[in-house]
């Protein structure tokens, strides 16, 4: 799936009918109220003014199409003009899996979306359950199907650490998302919020939140699940923000976990590697440009337990021409690649 440059539009709570354990969706995206049409044209107008046209305006934050009917084409109808002046190339929205159907569908194809988010977050009915989804595996199954069947790209948003989920049961639904073959997924780590129904849990320790290096960890091997299937990773961890600092009180949350997600990846790739040479004295480590601080790790981290793990002196890493994901290691009479994830 492109990058496409993304105008975003927060609709935090908006037409969502069950309260979910972790969520407050005004501290995660920092919208304290619902848009109006007329909100919506002046940001539209700021945003396009400043860096033009070919955007894709999207609303999130909320179920969009759980909203009501009317508030929903209000909005829509706001966003036409620009569409067909060619200001806005596309729309998307998030929403529920169990707030999809064929009126909906046929809405949202007339006013443009052409991509749906949809907040699966686990496909496992007990943890949906008891994290207060109202929603059940089924439902995902069913409206990604749905969606697709009529051309819609679909992206998938997993959770991972939701009240009663483990390691296994977060990546069984990484499979059961990647079996369905979406367009893209996000994969957010449950942090716990000041104010949510998860944060009563906490306080009152009947649950438990991730530890970021557990969370990184998993997190890591879903991705490496999904590269191996061809189907992207959009986001891993919260966009960070000033009110969502603020208002963890518990949980992986750092303003850069997709950073720690990727050097763990690259780790990962570099170990079958290094095996072989288990006590070499230097090893140079070829990456692509972009990826060379994710194979050094933050602070060197990578380096150093790559090297205290095979007993290696030094390893270096050098910026070479190669695809993303491939490692060439040199030593002075060795060579070697790794360009894929093993499974």
């Amino acid at each position: 799936m492109p990058r496409r440059r993304i105008i975003p539009v927060f609709v935090p709570h908006m037409g969502c009918p069950h309260q979910c354990v972790f969520c407050d969706q005004r501290q995660i995206s920092g919208a304290q109220a619902p848009v109006t049409a007329a909100q919506l044209r002046a940001i539209l107008d700021a945003a396009l003014s400043q860096s033009g046209a070919g955007a894709e305006l999207a609303f999130y934050g909320g179920s969009f199409t759980a909203i009501g009917e009317a508030d929903q084409v209000s909005l829509l109808e706001a966003a036409q003009p620009y569409l067909r002046a060619g200001h806005l190339f596309a729309l998307r929205c998030s929403t529920r899996p169990d707030c999809i159907d064929e009126s909906v569908i046929a809405r949202l194809r007339r006013y443009g979306m052409q991509t749906v988010e949809l907040g699966c977050q686990s496909m496992n009915d007990e943890v949906l359950r008891r994290s207060g989804r109202g929603h059940t595996a089924l439902d995902c199954e069913h409206a990604i199907a749905l969606l697709k069947s009529h051309g819609f790209s679909v992206v998938a948003q997993l959770m991972t650490g939701l009240p009663g989920s483990s390691d296994a049961t977060d990546l069984e639904s990484a499979e059961r998302i990647a079996a369905l073959h979406p367009d893209g997924v996000r994969i957010y780590p449950t942090v716990v919020v000041e104010g949510t129904p998860l944060a009563a849990m906490y306080q009152r320790g009947i649950y438990s939140p991730q530890a970021l290096e557990s969370a990184v960890n998993l997190c890591a091997r879903m991705w490496e699940l999904f590269r191996y299937e061809e189907i992207p990773v959009l986001r891993v961890g919260l966009n960070p923000s000033e009110s969502l600092h603020n208002a963890v009180l518990a949980g992986p949350y750092h303003p850069a976990f997709g950073e720690l997600v990727l050097g763990r990846m690259y780790y990962n790739l570099a170990k079958p590697l290094l095996a072989p040479h288990r006590g070499a004295d230097t090893i140079t480590l070829c990456v692509a440009p972009r990826a060379v601080s994710r194979m050094v790790g933050q602070k060197k981290t990578n380096l150093r337990a790559l090297e205290q793990e095979f007993s290696i002196k030094s390893i270096k890493i050098s910026a070479e021409p190669l695809e993303e994901w491939e490692i060439r290691l040199q030593t002075e009479g060795n060579t070697g690649i790794v360009d894929r994830i093993d499974r």
